[in-house]
């Protein structure tokens, strides 16, 4: 009967974008052209767009100049394959904000189908973690320094 219960009190469809809205990650869905159909608050915290910016446009809003072609290369393979290998792989890339500093981030992401199990998009997961990376960047310059140190110094 638990499970019964469960099925029941499970959340309706509906209630999915406020779901999306709620999560402090960034939540970015792109259609299989990389136009960008759903932008969270998140997602306008940590970039710095609007969902009113972002919607419509392609995921070169985020993506630097310098990494366009590998990413674009990639999306190309996993909307023609259907397969990511980012799934249950957090990835680590850098990524623009709308004032034009770079951040840091990690995400995985989920292949969005239809019911008959076509592509129909990919949705990303994302966390800023540049103030973290700036830390470790810190520490391991210190920790190179004090290597660096001749011995009993």
């Amino acid at each position: 009967m638990a499970g019964a219960d469960r099925v029941r009190d499970r959340p309706a469809a509906d209630d999915l974008a406020g779901f999306v809205a709620a999560i402090g990650d960034a939540v970015v869905v792109a259609d299989p052209d990389g136009a960008i159909t759903v932008w969270n608050p998140a997602a306008e915290r940590i970039f710095g767009f609007s969902a009113a910016d972002a919607l419509g446009q392609t995921l070169d809003l985020i993506t630097p100049e310098r990494h366009r072609r590998r990413h674009w290369d990639g999306y190309a393979n996993t909307m023609r394959t259907g397969v990511t290998r980012y799934g249950a792989e957090t990835l680590r890339v850098p990524a623009i904000h709308k004032d034009g500093h770079q951040l840091s981030i990690a995400f995985t992401v989920g292949m969005i189908r239809d019911a008959s199990d076509r592509v129909t998009g990919i949705v990303a997961v994302i966390r800023d973690e540049t103030e973290r990376w700036a830390e470790e960047k810190r520490l391991r310059q210190r920790v190179a320094e004090l290597e660096a140190l001749p011995n009993g110094s």
